[in-house]
């Protein structure tokens, strides 16, 4: 191996420029004898596989919405009134003659309104003035507060309720099977007309697709 080195070195040391030509041979060897020597180690290590990460679960994926705060948002009020009464009327339309399934929505405009009892307490005064000229005005000023009135129920004071005042309804949709006969349409009318005290104009009612 030191005999081909030394004459490939005399081979290429020839000229002014020989001895640059040999160090540069020199160098290249030596980075080929490391590479080959990483080659070599790298063949009698173990290798181990590396597992892969696990993937998160369908779970945590389910919990990021409410991480980045989109809860579900809590029923409305309006909705809480809404839903009861349209059960109670697809209730009481399936029992008409001629009606088949029915779907029914309710709007309402408000909640329940709730009138409490109150002590009223009005107040008048007049004063009269006189100014320079002699000349006279009267003010008259009115006050009128009110105090709600409270009784004790086990030991919590609790208002007097006068009066609750029902939601008003804005409007009904009804789809019915059974409702393209005006006969069962007119009953239909009928019935929500009395039952909910509605107006007509704040009804509407359509058939619905046949199976």
């Amino acid at each position: 191996m030191a005999k081909w080195l030394n004459q490939l070195e005399t081979m290429m040391g020839g000229g002014p420029a020989g001895p640059k030509r040999v160090r540069t041979l020199r160098w290249l060897l030596l980075i080929a004898a490391a590479g080959i020597g990483l080659m070599l180690l790298n063949s009698f290590l173990p290798m181990t596989p590396v597992e892969p990460a696990n993937q998160p679960s369908d779970s945590s994926s389910a919990a990021e919405p409410a991480m980045l705060g989109h809860e579900a948002e809590p029923a409305s009020p309006f909705a809480e009134i809404e839903r009861p009464l349209e059960e109670r009327l697809e209730e009481m339309l399936a029992k008409i003659v001629g009606v088949g399934a029915v779907d029914v929505m309710i709007t309402v405009e408000s909640t329940e309104e709730t009138i409490i009892e109150r002590n009223v307490n009005q107040s008048q005064q007049t004063t009269e003035e006189t100014d320079r000229d002699g000349g006279k005005r009267r003010i008259a000023s009115y006050t009128k507060d009110g105090q709600v009135v409270l009784y004790e129920l086990d030991g919590q004071q609790t208002p007097i309720v006068t009066k609750r005042i029902n939601p008003t309804i804005r409007g009904i949709l009804i789809v019915a099977r059974g409702a393209e006969h005006p006969t069962v349409k007119k009953l239909i009318l009928d019935a929500v007309q009395k039952g909910y005290n509605v107006p007509e104009h704040r009804i509407s009612i359509v058939p619905s697709k046949q199976p």
